[in-house]
């Protein structure tokens, strides 16, 4: 007997909250090259999720960034500012030495739907 629980759910709804899974620059035709395609293709994913719940971007509260470089900070910020609109949600960006995949960035996100 296999298990067919599934390892990985994009999002998960708890009352008014959904918490987006964490989110990597891996499309349609894999992995993004560059910092800037990866960082644009991980919002597109988000909005797909948020979408896919019948949430806005407007509705997160809390975003949580993961980089392999600190260094890469400025070029998140410009796609960043452009994605979320103020007021922003809360934020963390949390250095960590390797992410899945090979991606440099991953965010995950919490969203109030009350």
């Amino acid at each position: 007997m296999t298990d067919e629980t599934p390892i990985y759910r994009p999002a998960v709804r708890a009352g008014d909250l959904v918490f987006v899974s964490g989110q990597i620059g891996l499309g349609p035709d894999g992995m993004a090259e560059t910092l800037e395609g990866q960082i644009s293709q991980v919002l597109v994913n988000l909005d797909k999720v948020l979408t896919d719940q019948g949430v806005e971007r407007s509705q997160v509260v809390k975003a949580t960034v993961f980089l392999t470089d600190m260094d890469d900070f400025p070029a998140l910020n410009e796609q960043y500012r452009e994605f979320f609109a103020d007021p922003r949600p809360a934020r963390s960006t949390i250095a960590v030495a390797n992410l899945p995949f090979g991606a440099r960035v991953e965010i995950e996100v919490v969203a109030y739907t009350g």
